[in-house]
């Protein structure tokens, strides 16, 4: 059903019942007039709006931090989120449109009525919401060069996400990963800042042409800036480069994102030359609100603030660092009420400009009155149907068969639907939780039935002619000579930001190695799908296998990476990154270095008719 509760009913209920009752007219506010140019109604609401209430907005915490319900009003608060994996009970569409509503009513209870904008991390889906459509993540969207298919992902996910409540995504990930032992590799779009760049399409499929507009939400350019290019690939570290190759290699996407009108910006936890971003004035204002002209509003990573001295925790003089840098909303997550204390110290003393509150406030809130929370600020439960709709999962198998990279075959792909014996192998054949990766469900993701989706397994006993006996093992054991073929799917476990670095190196996992030699030993012709977020180190492997097809994190629809197996697709992607030869990381188009796979390699299937052979 449609959005409820308009606020020229919810933000004046105490004013229009005091005059009621007093037998007078009141004129209801200017900032409750949707007629209004949403500068005006800021201007207006920001004279009525005292210094704690100011604060408030600047807050985003977590939807699991207030003991009191009560708190989201008394305290003004700006902004809730969804940490990864943090959902309500049960997990389902209608539960989270539920609490979203519980939320935002609380919200509207305050003095002013003002509502909270809710924030998600939807990086390839509505990724938290178990049932929703799970895309591949941005280093597969990367080998698709598609840019119009990327904007059909992001609207996709904004109905989605819609419908559930929330109206902010911390998506997309701009990052440029020049170094694949960074454990975020599969957060970005590829080494090169052109197919981040291209990529930004999916800021337009968030926020649609209009923020007011049906299943618009707010996107946000992450992570500014130069996160891709630590030295060693070390997650939160420190960016060791020149202003000029900055500006060069990392910049370029954030330029593009505000061109398209991303609404928002989340500050790394990187340091560009052992300056924290999250006090970077230069960088935030100077750079990113002034030299490009930004216009929307700037958040901090979780606990961001916490990490600018080193020491667990946060202090006046990292709140007063952030702000007093450009920062507007701060995440805190959970000790909101120190933060608040803290900031308002701040101001109070004279140390943070009332000017810089006043402006961090402009920008929160016309980014709420340019998506219409004012007039529609509960869940539009219209769009909970399309929670992992056939036509979503369609969109998603379409992207899963064209971010495929055939790096290898020697005539053994693609498979015959007719073959009379198919041996299939590896740990992640079966595992939906494997090939989705991190950010799935939870924070890290996990292996196993994690969501409802298609495995590469179940793809394939539905692709092949009932006539075919397809044996499954997971470790390789049982297979003899008497198959035509053997597919082994394996790779990476799931794992997200900083548990997923790994700085001595990117081999296959003992487990991956037993499983393709007791296959290898077969003779049988060998078929190897590598499920990760990032090239891995095959070349001591690679004259064993007859093919290599690259998946990456293909997410729930495993038949994508069927369609291509059985040829009724041709491969058409390619590497987004350079595929190391051996431990050369980091390795990146030009730099000189002899390369396994160079970047853009990707083969195709000889054509015989109008079938790939």
């Amino acid at each position: 059903m449609p959005r409820l509760c308009p606020p020229r009913r919810t933000i004046a209920l105490l004013a229009g019942a005091l005059a009621l009752t007093a037998g007078v007219a009141v004129a209801e506010p200017a900032y409750a007039d949707p007629t209004r140019p949403a500068q005006a109604r800021v201007d207006d609401l920001l004279r009525r709006m005292t210094l704690d209430e100011k604060l408030g907005q600047m807050t985003q915490i977590e939807r699991s931090a207030p003991a009191d319900g009560q708190d989201i009003a008394a305290y003004g608060i700006g902004s809730i989120l969804s940490g990864g994996g943090s959902t309500p009970t049960p997990n389902t569409p209608e539960t989270w449109a539920d609490m979203y509503d519980a939320f935002q009513r609380t919200a509207l209870s305050s003095r002013l009525g003002i509502p909270i904008i809710y924030g998600v991390d939807a990086v390839h889906g509505h990724n938290n919401v178990r049932g929703a459509t799970i895309f591949p993540h941005n280093i597969g969207l990367g080998a698709a060069r598609d840019p119009r298919l990327v904007e059909r992902i992001g609207r996709a996910t904004a109905e989605e996400v819609t419908g559930t409540g929330p109206d902010w995504t911390f998506a997309p990930c701009l990052c440029v990963a020049r170094d694949d032992r960074w454990g975020r590799t599969y957060e970005s779009f590829g080494e090169v800042p052109g197919l981040a760049t291209a990529n930004t399409s999916i800021i337009t499929g968030f926020q649609g042409r209009r923020l007011d507009g049906p299943a618009s939400i707010l996107a946000t350019a992450k992570h500014f800036i130069g996160d891709g290019g630590t030295t060693g690939g070390t997650d939160q570290g420190d960016t060791q480069i020149s202003e000029r190759e900055l500006r060069a290699i990392h910049l370029p996407p954030f330029q593009a994102a505000v061109r398209r009108g991303v609404g928002s910006v989340m500050v790394s936890y990187s340091s560009w030359n052992a300056a924290k971003l999250h006090s970077n004035r230069y960088l935030i204002t100077d750079l990113l609100k002034g030299e490009l002209g930004f216009s929307g509003f700037v958040v901090s990573d979780w606990q961001g603030i916490d990490k600018i001295d080193g020491q667990p925790g946060f202090t006046a003089a990292e709140v007063r660092a952030s702000v007093n840098a450009g920062v507007d909303m701060v995440m805190v997550p959970f000790e909101y009420k120190k933060f608040l204390a803290l900031l308002r110290a701040e101001v109070q003393e004279g140390r943070v400009p009332l000017s810089r509150i006043d402006d961090a406030n402009r920008r929160i809130l016309t980014k709420k009155f340019e998506l219409g929370l004012f007039e529609k600020p509960l869940a539009d439960r219209r769009y909970i149907g399309t929670v992992g709709s056939p036509e979503h999962r369609a969109l998603a198998r379409e992207a899963v068969r064209k971010s495929q990279v055939l790096l290898k075959n020697d005539g053994v792909l693609p498979l015959s639907k007719d073959v009379r014996k198919l041996f299939v192998a590896g740990k992640s054949a079966d595992d939906i939780g494997n090939q989705s990766g991190g950010w799935t469900i939870t924070w890290q993701g996990a292996s196993g039935d994690v969501t409802p989706g298609t495995t590469v397994l179940e793809g394939i006993r539905a692709t092949v002619s009932a006539r075919t006996e397809v044996v499954h093992s997971i470790d390789g054991s049982g297979i003899d000579g008497g198959f035509d073929a053997a597919v082994a799917v394996i790779g990476e476990k799931p794992y997200a930001e900083f548990f997923g670095d790994r700085p001595h190196g990117l081999s296959l996992d003992a487990e991956d190695v037993a499983t393709l030699g007791r296959l290898t030993a077969s003779g049988v012709p060998l078929v190897v799908v590598l499920v990760s977020g990032r090239p891995l180190d095959v070349g001591a492997h690679l004259g064993d296998w007859d093919a290599l097809l690259a998946a990456f994190l293909p997410g729930t629809e495993g038949q994508g990476v069927v369609d291509v197996l059985f040829g009724d697709h041709n491969p058409t992607g390619r590497l987004p990154s350079t595929w190391a030869a051996f431990d050369q990381q980091p390795i990146n188009a030009g730099d000189g270095k002899q390369a396994l796979f160079p970047y853009g390699h990707g083969l195709r299937y000889r054509l015989t008719g109008d079938r790939p052979r």
